[in-house]
């Protein structure tokens, strides 16, 4: 079962992080970035975080569940998207938490052959 659009617009609209926090297609499901950094997925019209002691402590009785089959376990949430002010701490916990992404790699310049 692939995720509603207006399921993603009010898991982002109930964040109040206005323009910091977006969601992109991944696959046929969603995936959140706060100000570019991948925090969490929404699969199946559910949210999952990513897992960081910082977010385990916000929602210390939030399940284990995997956003997708080979995917690590994630915090599954429930009613906690309802409580506006603690999705917006456990999001920007989360984002604190989170190393940088890495930057990509340029791919090398082809030379033509036998140039030196």
């Amino acid at each position: 079962m692939a995720t509603d659009a207006s399921f993603v617009d009010y898991v982002c609209d109930q964040a109040g992080l206005g323009a910091r926090l977006t969601a992109r297609r991944m696959f046929g499901e969603y995936g959140l970035y706060v100000d570019g950094k991948v925090v969490a997925f929404v699969c199946d019209n559910q949210v999952f975080v990513k897992p960081t002691p910082a977010g385990r402590a916000l929602l210390p009785h939030a399940r284990d569940g995997k956003p997708y089959p080979p995917a690590k376990p994630h915090l599954l949430l429930g009613d906690e998207l309802d409580d506006r002010l603690l999705w917006q701490r456990v999001l920007l916990a989360t984002f604190d938490a989170l190393p940088a992404a890495a930057p990509r790699k340029r791919p090398a310049k082809a030379t033509a052959r036998g140039a030196r």
